[in-house]
């Protein structure tokens, strides 16, 4: 940080999409939480949140925000949420960089009545702890169940407790660690996305 004055804005001062904009172009780079549910009726849905991070290590509990419906459902509540809530469980697939335009896809504003799956060209594999399926393609998907749901302003924050992990051997390094650079993950920017590029550390 420069010695020149910063650049302040209140939040009082600023409408709430400003606002927003400056969080997400500030808190990144964001995992993507990749979730599919089923509804009621049995259809699958998939959709990308980047409002997403690790809540307890114990219970293994992962969370995710949700917002309102947006454009033509501006107002209403998004099938995931709904789904969640229903069905009390759901899955967290992880987005490699080969996954990014099928993720895009599934991210369309389409009637709850559409398979996203197959909107987004991916197969599913059938959950072992849960009903709901997760992505064959991803190289992580966290099987959780409904741990609580809470409204936060215009949200929702979602809990979900890990119970079982299925990991793609190639994104495996063995020890119960992840081999980064094998699975490129995608993260989430300000309406831009980026890759992990070689990782390093700092002496401790």
């Amino acid at each position: 940080m420069s010695d020149r004055d910063t650049i302040t804005f209140h939040t009082n001062e600023i409408s709430e999409f400003h606002m927003y904009k400056l969080m997400i172009g500030s808190v990144v780079p964001r995992p993507i939480a990749w979730v599919s549910t089923i509804s009621k009726g049995g259809v699958l849905n998939l959709a990308p949140f980047s409002f997403f991070t690790i809540a307890s290590r114990q219970p293994p509990t992962l969370m995710i925000s949700i917002g309102p419906g947006v454009e033509e459902r501006k107002g209403t509540e998004k099938d995931t949420l709904t789904n969640i809530r229903e069905a009390k469980e759901f899955v967290i697939n992880m987005v490699s960089r080969p996954l990014g335009e099928a993720m895009i896809r599934s991210a369309a504003n389409v009637d709850a009545g559409i398979n996203e799956f197959e909107l987004a060209g991916v197969t599913l594999r059938p959950g072992t702890r849960v009903q709901v399926p997760a992505v064959r393609q991803a190289p992580i998907a966290f099987e959780l169940s409904l741990n609580q749901i809470f409204p936060l302003g215009s949200d929702h924050v979602v809990l979900g407790t890990v119970e079982c992990v299925h990991i793609d051997p190639a994104a495996y390094a063995g020890d119960f660690k992840l081999a980064i650079e094998s699975w490129e993950p995608l993260a989430s920017l300000a309406g831009d996305f980026a890759t992990i590029s070689r990782p390093f550390t700092f002496e401790r």
